[in-house]
């Protein structure tokens, strides 16, 4: 029996593990010249691969179908970590609960991940662009020496998303199995960065600045984190774990309001009493600076957001610091999201992940419609789905040569 795998990220990968360890050889097919390109990217300033927080609290991170959080279950954190010790990686846990490869890098995990595959039976076929089937229903690939066909006893498709085209997830897979009648969702931006009208001083001036020690919120949902001024708008740490909320908002009113609170740690009676102190001769950014701390792009905030000139009633001021609005009217461009929503669609799809209308073709990872914002999510529900799709996988076989 073998299996074709296309697609060679940690889903693909891990559905291709799940299949081996059953006993069935696995083709792993990618479009790049080598695997594992936007694993190794996610993990250039560390490989955050899970989150060790409580299981239902980490659950409840994912949208989408409830099957999704039975896999998570299934395969999460713990199994994860066990997982990286048999690689011979041992996992470290920041303060924050994100779980990283102790080494912090991810191309460690993927060479060993890489070579006890091959040594368990399975073949890696680099420069291979899925293409759909041909006429006799082989897959069809195109390659640097021509096009080849295949024809295995099952599939999993670990396609991707639409973003990051460069590093091999462009979508291209959509019009396929469109083509096939399989149900999609159409693709969108998750984990973005957001677009804001700033004035030509706050591009000019602050684009680049990371605005620290903040809390944000945005229709209903709130985060204690940093973000980072673009030319364009707001990127970045925290801007990624509101943009389910930040989307959402945009889709249901056409645009939507970032809040920023640019003290914390102060209550408004604090903020408001240090703020009617007689300032003298000084500026009102030297009060600012002096009496509160605000200064550079957490001033600029201010001054952007009141229109240039500040409230003078100390209790509108106190309110503004507390409650900076940053008008949203757009998503960054889809393949500069880190991740996507849409694919393929949840009713497309049977228990083991396999295609109801594409019986012994298989799907896992970010090319299913599901969501989750970084710290480890992401990664975790690509490996969970991959292990379900590939054990699915072995279980169709095994079911259908009785």
């Amino acid at each position: 029996m073998r299996a074709a795998v296309i697609g060679a990220g940690p889903a693909g990968l891990m559905a291709a593990e799940a299949l081996v360890a059953r006993g069935v050889a696995a083709d792993i097919y990618d479009s790049m010249p080598s695997f594992g390109r936007k694993f190794l990217m996610a993990g250039k300033s560390g490989l955050n691969i899970s989150h060790a927080e409580d299981r239902e609290a980490f659950l409840s991170r994912y949208r989408g179908d409830a099957r999704l959080q039975d896999m998570v279950r299934a395969f999460g954190p713990g199994e994860i970590t066990d997982w990286m010790a048999a690689l011979g990686i041992a996992a470290h846990t920041g303060p924050t609960g994100r779980v990283f490869p102790e080494t912090m890098k991810a191309s460690p995990l993927l060479r060993a991940w890489l070579v006890r595959l091959q040594a368990a039976g399975a073949a890696l076929h680099a420069r291979h662009r899925w293409q759909g089937w041909d006429g006799s229903g082989a897959l069809l690939f195109g390659t640097p020496e021509g096009e080849v066909t295949a024809r295995p006893d099952v599939t999993v498709l670990a396609l991707g998303g639409a973003s990051w085209k460069r590093l091999g997830s462009d979508g291209a897979w959509a019009p396929l199995l469109d083509a096939k009648g399989i149900a999609l969702a159409p693709f969108g931006p998750s984990n973005c960065g957001f677009l804001v009208d700033w004035s030509d001083h706050m591009r000019k001036k602050f684009a680049g600045a990371p605005v620290k020690a903040v809390r944000l919120s945005a229709d209903g949902v709130e985060t204690r984190s940093e973000f980072v001024i673009t030319q364009r708008g707001v990127e970045s740490g925290g801007i990624y774990t509101l943009s389910a909320a930040l989307v959402d908002e945009l889709q249901r009113a056409g645009a939507a309001t970032l809040f920023v609170d640019l003290l914390p740690d102060t209550d408004l009676p604090v903020i408001a009493g240090k703020l009617a102190r007689p300032r003298g001769k000084q500026s009102m950014a030297n009060h600012l600076r002096k009496s509160l701390g605000l200064s550079g792009v957490k001033l600029a905030l201010l001054h952007e957001a009141a229109g240039g000139a500040l409230p003078g009633e100390t209790g509108a001021l106190a309110r503004l610091i507390k409650a900076v609005p940053i008008r949203i009217t757009g998503t960054a461009p889809l393949d500069e999201a880190i991740s996507t929503t849409g694919g393929v669609a949840w009713a497309a799809l049977d228990d083991a992940l396999m295609l109801r209308g594409l019986p012994g073709v298989f799907c896992a990872g970010e090319m299913i419609d599901w969501d989750a914002p970084t710290g480890g999510y992401l990664i975790t529900a690509c490996l969970a789905t991959g292990k379900a799709a590939g054990e699915g996988a072995a279980d169709w076989l095994q079911a259908s040569s009785r």
